[in-house]
């Protein structure tokens, strides 16, 4: 247990094709995806997971057929309606990142009231990418520093790394040690590239629905079996350990 990650980011992938795979709608899939996600809130509770990053709905997925995108909008409104009361007995706080305006208002209305309700909750976050990409948020980041510079808040001498975290939408939020990906695709599909440099990934053919706490539980002891090295020699790593 103490070897748990702090922080584990997530693809929820499979939903549509655990849908087909019964005879469901796409939308039954994405309902089920919901309750899996609330199943596994529950499991990263237990092992002391404090942050969780969940890619909701990336900015790719504007171009879906208009019909699942209102029933995705319709669902972050009612599992975020659901989970608030979870959220504040846990003393989690609720957090968005992505290109917020573009939500419907209904949707937007939802997760505002939760970010307000959970604000105050210190141990850990629930961090939603809802119209999110990677290359949005870098795009969006090397803006806000030109703007800095010509207004001469600061140089360009001191643009570094920390003058990019602080301008990302994760500013303040740890990386994640651990990325996992459900539905068998191993690609990280435009997903907190700066922040996930130095995380652990980890694939399994598990569509979402399916993802409860044992596949968790598993994802964290593969974690577990790896060796984190940072650019240094297991020598030097396991020195730092005894």
């Amino acid at each position: 247990m103490n070897r748990v990650p702090r922080h584990v980011a997530i693809i929820m992938d499979g939903n549509g094709r655990w849908a087909k795979a019964q005879g469901r709608d796409r939308s039954e899939g994405h309902r089920a995806g919901v309750d899996a996600l609330h199943t596994m809130l529950e499991a990263a509770n237990k092992l002391g997971i404090r942050y969780v990053t969940c890619y909701t709905f990336s900015t790719e997925n504007w171009n879906r057929p208009q019909k699942e995108i209102d029933a995705l909008m319709y669902l972050i409104g009612f599992a975020v309606q659901r989970e608030t009361q979870n959220l504040l007995d846990h003393d989690i706080s609720l957090k968005v990142i992505g290109d917020m305006d573009r939500l419907p208002a209904s949707a937007r209305q939802a997760l505002d009231d939760c970010i307000a309700k959970t604000a105050h909750c210190k141990y850990g976050s629930l961090i939603l990418a809802i119209s999110y990409s990677s290359r949005w948020e870098i795009t969006r980041m090397a803006q806000r520093l030109a703007h800095d510079v010509a207004a001469g808040r600061i140089t360009p001498d001191q643009v570094d790394e920390q003058a990019v975290s602080q301008r990302l939408c994760t500013d303040g939020i740890p990386d994640p040690e651990l990325l996992i990906r459900t539905g068998g695709e191993q690609r990280i599909s435009n997903y907190l590239l700066w922040q996930i440099a130095y995380s652990e990934l980890y694939f399994t053919d598990i569509y979402w629905p399916d993802f409860g706490e044992a596949e968790l539980f598993d994802a964290i002891v593969d974690y577990q079996s790896r060796e984190r090295r940072f650019g240094k020699t297991s020598a030097q790593v396991q020195a730092e350990n005894k």
